[in-house]
């Protein structure tokens, strides 16, 4: 019997995404005006505890949507990280602005050291503003990457961050659920601690509307030109009066009525993905020479993504590895081509990168999704043992 393809990471839909999107359907609200709208927002800025949330069309835009409202224009820089999705950077370049790229730590999230250590010595503080000696640019902002559905540690970015007047955007992108279980932030999500948060819908994420996305804060003024910016600066509804350059990134009703259906379920999702990766984690650090990368231990992590660690002692390279799976239909992949070698960023200034070169040589994706069978999982370890030997 021929075995089934086994996808990285694919929507868990059923009965409730059909009722809601077929009601939005039958009701004519399918574009970006209908109820559905509202009510994600609202039940998602309820599930995050934070003040409120404006739907987009993707985490990109909601991205880009968040540097302009935290002032990122021309003339500034902004505080990247390499190892992430490339998604992440591009709206820094949306805005004016140029990337700097800072290197990961042992979460694959930003190494806040040798960030400190950046400011402190390839930087002043004059006037209320860090200024970066290479470029003589004012550094405005940190965008942190929540990689995984683990958390970067917030705690020292925003003390960082607000010795130097920095604003912080958390892509949260990956990491919805996720939260911390102590400490200064203790209870506070993923993506609700620095100036703006950004969440992602897309197909592979933890709950999905297709596309979308949300922006998320706790500063009702942020909200305000967040929502304006996102249907196009209009500053009038009846006679299209628009006060600035706007944006047409509104979710659609269509859209939304699919999250609101995903979003009542997201806490099942985790605990399935969390009993996955706690199986994986068990058996695969078994096999010589492979080991489940740990979310960090202070969080209540969503288990978006679950990180297989090749080292030396197993016979198989990471191209290898992943070659072989695909023979046994299992679909896997390594971490994104780092952001600072990629061709519109080669010129960008890096500040010892690392630690990301290392993690992406050894580093693969296994099947994740959140309705992914304990026979699946097994299967997966069983090939893997396989190629071990």
């Amino acid at each position: 019997m021929s075995r089934k393809f086994l996808p990285l990471s694919i929507p868990n839909l059923g009965e409730k995404e059909i009722e809601y999107v077929t009601n939005a359907v039958k009701t004519g609200w399918i574009s970006t005006a209908g109820p559905y709208v509202a009510e994600f927002e609202s039940k998602l800025s309820e599930y995050v505890s934070c003040k409120g949330a404006v739907s987009c069309q993707n985490g990109t835009s909601g991205l880009h949507t968040a540097l302009m409202v935290c002032g990122i224009s021309k003339d500034c820089e902004v505080i990247v990280p390499t190892l992430t999705f490339i998604a992440a950077v591009n709206p820094v370049k949306y805005a004016g602005a140029e990337p700097v790229f800072m290197d990961c730590d042992d979460s694959l999230t930003l190494d806040v050291a040798k960030l400190k250590d950046f400011f402190e010595k390839e930087c002043i503080f004059k006037d209320g503003k860090l200024i970066n000696k290479a470029s003589k640019k004012h550094i405005k902002a940190v965008l942190v990457v929540h990689v995984f559905g683990n958390m970067a540690d917030m705690e020292s970015i925003m003390e960082l961050c607000q010795k130097y007047n920095l604003k912080v955007i958390e892509d949260a992108t990956e990491a919805l659920g996720t939260y911390y279980l102590d400490g200064k932030y203790k209870g506070k999500y993923a993506g609700t601690i620095g100036d703006a948060g950004v969440y992602s819908f897309n197909g592979n994420k933890i709950i999905t509307t297709g596309g979308g996305g949300m922006i998320v804060s706790n500063n009702e003024n942020f909200l305000k030109r967040a929502k304006h910016l996102t249907t196009q600066a209009k500053c009038d509804e009846l006679y299209f009066i628009h006060d600035e350059i706007g944006y047409n990134y509104r979710m659609t009703n269509i859209q939304a009525a699919l999250g609101l259906a995903q979003l009542e379920q997201i806490e099942h999702f985790i605990e399935t993905k969390r009993k996955n990766y706690e199986f994986y984690k068990q058996e695969i650090n078994k096999i010589h020479g492979l080991k489940i990368l740990e979310f960090k231990g202070n969080i209540r992590p969503n288990y978006w993504f679950y990180s297989l660690y090749i080292d030396e002692n197993y016979p198989l390279n990471r191209d290898e590895l992943i070659r072989y799976l695909a023979s046994k239909k299992i679909q896997t992949r390594p971490i994104w081509g780092l952001i600072s070698e990629q061709k519109p960023y080669k010129t960008h200034q890096t500040y010892r990168i690392e630690k990301a070169y290392k993690y992406l040589e050894h580093v693969v994706n296994i099947p994740c999704s959140s309705n992914l069978q304990k026979e699946d999982a097994e299967y997966v370890v069983e090939c893997l043992k396989q190629a071990g030997v």
